[in-house]
């Protein structure tokens, strides 16, 4: 995150407490800001309110920080519950705030930052900011519950299909489409409507190169556990495409191991399903469909910014999008 957005949020939380406890929780509030991360969401936020004409200085840009700042919000609560959701160890290369505090004190931590995230956007002022943070927050609850249930029922009869369906509701929409479509506004112009499906497109491109990552990144860099889908149950589009042929000793070993909870999985058997993984044409099929999905959504978005008000900013913009749908880290 961008240092003046960290000043920001941390602005709006609270910093006096009269109680240790109290003091405490102030203090579980600030640390997923405060671990960093890429804070991709804003930049990409802050890049589109350049590209449309907002300027440093001016209400318009003072309004898109305060609306980045409630993205960057967004994501920290978000990732509180996700970390409780699917019982990840760690996060940003800590361990997860459930893992240091317990699930109560995590969750209300979490519920917390929600309420202030509303701060920001209020702060904001911007017309039609309260209604893109609405239609974020409920495409990605939707795309979360089907992740969260297909794991829950054991689902493992699945499509690519389904996989793009359910990363463009839970990750494209918060990773792209709005902070494209709020840059927007906060500058003063109505979206293009083009930027929303160049964003399903640029968000989907996205998360399938951080499932390619989350098998073969470096650690240090991907800032979460190398292998932690497995542990976890993700649906990724590498698994099912690699389900579709894979042998059936190697399935079976596979299901029995994703019908266990993270706790009683065996740490060899994923290991050779890891292995596995790498070894077969499905990481190479994923990246060749990430690579269509950014083609196709670099091109939308160029004709989204055709007539940008600063046209250097909107190519700016381009090749940060490009950037991010092609990252290799």
């Amino acid at each position: 995150m961008h240092p003046e957005l960290l000043t920001r949020v941390l602005s709006l939380l609270p910093q006096e407490a009269g109680r240790p406890e109290l003091a405490h929780f102030h203090a579980m509030l600030r640390d997923y800001p405060q671990r960093g991360g890429k804070g991709i969401r804003s930049a990409l936020l802050l890049a589109s309110a350049r590209a449309h004409g907002a300027r440093p200085g001016t209400p318009a840009w003072e309004g898109a920080l305060w609306l980045a700042a409630g993205l960057e919000l967004f994501q920290n609560w978000v990732l509180i519950h996700d970390d409780i959701e699917d019982d990840s160890e760690e996060r940003r290369g800590q361990p997860a705030l459930h893992r240091l505090h317990g699930v109560p004190l995590a969750i209300n931590a979490g519920d917390a930052l929600h309420a202030y995230m509303w701060a920001a956007v209020h702060r904001a002022g911007v017309p039609g900011g309260m209604e893109e943070f609405l239609a974020m927050i409920h495409r990605t609850a939707e795309g979360q519950h089907l992740d969260l249930s297909w794991v829950e029922s054991g689902e493992w009869a699945l499509t690519g299909a389904d996989y793009l369906e359910m990363v463009r509701l839970k990750t494209a929409h918060y990773t792209v489409v709005v902070p494209l479509r709020l840059g927007a506004l906060a500058a003063g112009h109505t979206p293009d409507e083009r930027l929303t499906p160049a964003g399903l497109k640029l968000g989907a491109a996205f998360q399938i190169r951080d499932d390619v990552l989350n098998l073969l990144g470096d650690a240090a860099q991907y800032g979460k556990e190398i292998g932690g889908d497995l542990l976890e149950g993700k649906r990724t589009l590498i698994v099912l495409h690699w389900l579709e042929t894979a042998p059936a000793d190697q399935k079976a070993l596979f299901l029995n191991q994703m019908a266990r909870p993270r706790a009683d999985k065996d740490a060899g058997a994923i290991a050779r399903i890891h292995r596995w993984l790498l070894e077969s044409g499905s990481v190479a099929h994923a990246q060749a469909h990430a690579d269509a999905e950014a083609r196709e959504g670099l091109a939308l978005l160029e004709e989204a910014l055709a007539d940008a008000p600063d046209p250097q900013a909107a190519r700016e913009l381009v090749d940060t999008v490009r950037g991010l749908a092609t990252r290799e880290a």
